[in-house]
């Protein structure tokens, strides 16, 4: 039987922000329907953050990887800027999304 706290287990864990930081990026690439991908992009972005801050405060007692913990901030950060970025965009040309 494998224990909760196995290194593969911890590994795992990790990559989690990697993964919400680089699918709130590719959404932006993957779908050009931009004001859905923005609802949707924001909040993987934000959990990516969180995941990210997590995971550097494991990897400071060795339970994580710090280069993934920081990639995976920075491509969240992309992602939640890209996101903010079209949401101010949107509420500053009110006229745009209607026009189809």
């Amino acid at each position: 039987m494998i224990s909760v706290g196995t290194p593969d287990e911890a590994q795992e864990k990790a990559e989690l922000a990697v993964w919400f930081g680089g699918a709130s990026v590719a959404f932006w690439f993957c779908c050009p329907f931009w004001i859905l991908v923005s609802f949707v992009a924001l909040p993987l972005a934000l959990v990516g953050l969180v995941r990210a801050f997590v995971e550097y405060r494991a990897s400071e007692s060795g339970q994580a990887n710090s280069t993934q913990a920081v990639a995976g901030a920075v491509l969240s950060l992309l992602g939640a800027a890209a996101a903010i970025a079209y949401m101010i965009f949107l509420a500053t040309h009110p006229d745009l999304p209607v026009q189809g």
